[in-house]
């Protein structure tokens, strides 16, 4: 028996697990699911316009990486577990209103609610990964994997609720130490005293599935962000702002293209015939980096959001962070993520990231309007889209 073959099974409850028939289907349920996300990257967006500050950002960023644990995880379930039986499907909508309650406690979490987001984000994490060894019982390597993952997951519940309870720096360096735990937690396999680690290679992973559904989640942050620019433009509609619409709108469809138009497709054929890598290529590329494109698309929605507000106005170093800083933010994590999959350096992402990084200071000290930035970061993206195409028909002659 190879590393990759599961060991004989006897399973519990047989009809909870995925019949593993190819790339398995994104179901109705996991789309229902999906839903209350469009609430959580609004309230993330909302949060960033409201506290525009580094320290309003580093916030965000705790909010959202610990917003994505729960959606991720929820996710590689889903990847063993079939949402659609009756257990699943019940599991999975506990998790939906959690993740509901979960949402609308972002805006205060840092304040009056931050005990409610650490008691929901622990029933979550803690009963999901209860179910999940109920569910697999009978699958040795799947239950091991949930043994292996418990311990870690109720350890960094105790500090998220310890954050809960305190308030101000101490309540932020508490959840920060928690999505570090989690990251290096998995990275090396959850070790435990003599059981050893989880091994990527054993996690039975359709890989497959998983890309579909981290790609269907950047499509909600990037509805998300039109969500953003058409409140905002029904605040005031007139020629200036129907202008700065168009303009965020083509930066929205700009960010669309450059993950859609053909890595998307070809990123779940990859990782679905990667074999054994594919658990350490899923955990890379899924738990990693896609958070950093979903980054990325918050700050532009936030840059968005400024745009349609004051397009002419010159812009600060904060609306420049916001306008090519974003975008800049998503590119990068796109590089790695191309990087990850095909081995190869991403010439055209790299560059365009330092180009608009390099942008954001320039148009400060030039008195460069929003708008213009705004401009300038879909050109650079459009340029990204172009290097891909001309690429594609080179290789094609």
């Amino acid at each position: 028996m190879t590393p990759s073959e599961p060991p004989a099974i006897d399973l519990a409850h047989p009809r909870l697990l995925r019949e593993r028939q190819g790339v398995e289907p994104t179901t109705s349920t996991e789309l229902f699911f999906d839903l209350v996300f469009i609430f959580t990257i609004t309230q993330l967006s909302h949060y960033l316009i409201e506290h525009p500050d580094w320290r309003g950002a580093g916030r965000t960023a705790l909010l959202l990486a610990l917003v994505w644990f729960v959606w991720v995880y929820t996710t590689w379930v889903t990847n063993w577990l079939h949402p659609d039986q009756g257990p699943v499907r019940a599991m999975l909508i506990g998790v939906t209103l959690g993740s509901l309650l979960l949402s609308a406690a972002i805006p205060q979490a840092f304040a009056g609610t931050g005990l409610l987001f650490a008691a929901v984000y622990v029933t979550v994490q803690v009963g999901r990964t209860m179910f999940g060894l109920w569910a697999t019982r009978g699958s040795p390597w799947l239950v091991a994997g949930f043994q292996q993952s418990l311990p870690w997951i109720a350890g960094t519940s105790v500090l998220v609720v310890l954050g809960g309870l305190v308030g101000g720096a101490a309540r932020e360096a508490l959840w920060a130490a928690v999505i570090v735990l989690e990251v290096v937690g998995l990275s090396i396999g959850y070790p435990l005293p003599g059981r050893g680690r989880s091994r990527p290679e054993r996690w039975l992973v359709e890989g497959g599935h998983l890309a579909e559904r981290c790609a269907a989640f950047v499509l909600i942050a990037l509805g998300e962000s039109i969500l953003v620019t058409g409140s905002t433009l029904t605040r005031h509609v007139d020629l200036v702002t129907s202008g700065a619409f168009l303009v965020a709108f083509a930066g929205s469809v700009a960010l669309w293209w450059v993950y859609f138009a053909r890595s998307a497709p070809a990123a779940t054929e990859v990782i679905a015939r990667a074999g054994e890598r594919t658990g350490a290529l899923s955990r890379l590329a899924f738990n990693y980096l896609h958070p950093v494109m979903v980054a990325g698309i918050v700050v532009t929605s936030a840059g968005d959001e400024r745009l349609l507000r004051e397009p002419g106005a010159p812009a600060t170093m904060v609306s420049a962070l916001f306008t090519l800083g974003g975008p800049a933010l998503f590119l990068a994590g796109h590089a790695a993520y191309t990087a990850v999959l095909w081995r190869g350096l991403p010439a055209s992402r790299i560059a365009a990231a330092v180009v608009l990084l390099a942008l954001i200071p320039a148009c400060e000290r030039l008195g460069v309007t929003i708008a213009g930035c705004a401009v300038l970061a879909t050109v650079v993206t459009v340029a990204v889209i172009m290097t891909d195409r001309l690429r594609v028909r080179r290789g094609a002659r």
